[in-house]
Order: C-alpha cells, then sequence, then structure tokens
C-alpha cells in the first residue's frame, strides 16, 4: 500500500482526513488509484468539496533569480457537497489520471534527484480549504522513452542531473507549464562535447524529443546544429536503432567542429 498522509484536523472536535494511495508506480498516461478516508470528529460537519491533483515543484527564472514553485497541475474534484456525521469513517475512492506529459522521476530503478511530483489532497469546509502533505508517486518512463534513454546508456553517456523549469519549448505539443530536462554527460570519445539536455513530450500517440548539446544562453536555436527535434511513436519506437541515430548526430556536428 502507499504512503498515508494526514491532513491538518479542522478546528477543535473537527474531522481529519487521510489519503492513501494503493500504488506509488505509474507511468504518463496511467491511472493512480487511492482513497480519501474521511474520519468524523465530535461532531457533525459539512464539507463543501473534496478533488485530489498532481503537483510539481518546478524551477522558476526571474529577471535576476531563480526560485522553486510549486504548480498542481491536474486536478480532480471529487463529487459534491457531502455530510460526515460524529465518529463516523467516510471513503472516497479515486482514480487521478497521469496526463502524457508528466515527467519521470525514475530511471532504471533510481529515483532522479531532485524530481518532486505527487499527489495533493485538497478539503474544503466552512469557505475554507485545508490542503494536506505531498504523497509522492514514481514516475517510470513509457516504454519510447525508456528506448531513447538506453540508446544515450549504450553510448557511454552518464546521468548528471534532472530538473524541470516553467516555460514552453517551441514547436512542441506541450501543454503543462513546465517541461522537463535531463542532462547527460558524454563519453570521452566526444571530447568536444561538454553535455547535452534532453525533453520529452508526449500524448497518447507519439511525443516530441528535443535534443540540445552544449546549451548556453541566447547560443542556441531551432535550426542550429545543436539542436535537435524530432517525433517517435509510442507504438512504432523499437523500429529504429536510437543509439545509431544520436550517434550520427552527434558525429556530424562533431566533425563540422573538428571534434572527432
Amino acid at each position: 500500500m502507499g504512503f498515508k498522509r494526514l491532513l491538518a484536523s479542522m478546528g477543535a472536535g473537527g474531522a481529519s482526513v487521510e489519503t492513501e494511495l494503493a500504488e506509488l508506480n505509474v507511468v504518463p498516461g496511467g491511472v493512480v488509484q487511492g482513497e480519501v478516508r474521511i474520519q468524523g470528529g465530535s461532531v457533525d460537519q459539512q464539507i463543501e468539496g473534496l478533488s485530489v491533483g498532481l503537483q510539481a515543484r518546478v524551477e522558476v527564472e526571474g529577471q535576476d533569480q531563480e526560485y522553486k514553485q510549486d504548480i498542481e497541475f491536474t486536478k480532480l474534484r471529487l463529487g459534491g457537497a457531502f455530510g460526515v456525521r460524529a465518529g463516523a469513517v467516510h471513503v472516497v475512492p479515486f482514480g487521478l489520471e497521469i496526463p502524457w506529459e508528466t515527467p519521470i522521476t525514475m530511471f532504471a530503478g533510481q529515483h532522479l534527484h531532485g524530481m518532486n511530483i505527487g499527489v495533493t489532497t485538497e478539503l474544503e469546509i466552512a469557505r475554507a480549504l485545508d490542503s494536506g502533505d505531498l504523497d509522492p508517486v514514481n514516475v517510470h518512463p513509457l516504454p519510447a522513452q525508456e528506448a531513447i534513454l538506453d540508446a544515450f546508456g549504450r553510448l557511454g553517456f552518464g546521468f548528471r542531473s534532472a530538473d524541470m523549469e516553467r516555460g514552453h519549448i517551441r514547436g512542441t505539443r506541450q501543454r503543462l507549464p513546465f517541461y522537463q530536462e535531463i542532462e547527460f554527460y558524454p563519453p570521452s570519445q566526444y571530447r568536444g562535447l561538454n553535455q547535452v539536455e534532453l525533453s520529452f513530450v508526449a500524448d497518447d500517440r507519439e511525443m516530441d524529443v528535443v535534443l540540445e548539446m552544449d546549451k548556453k544562453a541566447g547560443l542556441f536555436s531551432e535550426g542550429s546544429d545543436s539542436y535537435r527535434a524530432f517525433k517517435v511513436g509510442l507504438h512504432n519506437f523499437h523500429e529504429t536503432d536510437w543509439a545509431a541515430y544520436l550517434n550520427q548526430w552527434l558525429a556530424q556536428v562533431g566533425g563540422q567542429r573538428n571534434w572527432l
């Protein structure tokens, strides 16, 4: 069973709320199942609304500073108003859909440092909102995403870092207000290369894959040899040797810049 988080008790003698996730491991496009258990306090209470959602901690770049912001990027309202009698238990099951664009937080059995995504619970009572702690979920890559990630590993690239940034990647199908960047450091044969950054933007049929090497502010844009965006079908991705595809691009750019 999943984590249990207790919302703050809603006033003296008030009800308390606990959210339990049936399964912590999910994939984009999947569903996280769980239930919200409301334990009645010493008095009857009227609940005006109950909802669950997904939240991510995202980097935001300002003019002179960077800071973290919690963004709720999907929300599910669980029915309408209802009453909770003193001492009674009210259980509300839910199935919360994971958007296809949801960043991954796990790869090869390891948590990607800095990736914080989880389920939030919000209870509305007496014109006030009571929000609970974040119940973390582990978002694993889709098979097509895993194929691209494995290709970097086959070429000798190592994982360096991952982050989620507020903003939009031009020319993609992105709908969420933020995106993920996964950064790799190169093996020795790509001696002129400092790093490669990878982003996925998926829907239910295919995904945009965005690659950028040696990223520096204001240096690269669509159309440059250091930027590549292509589409990958979620069901026919296995028809391509992705390690060979990536190596060809890297070798082409490296040859033009006398890396190799």
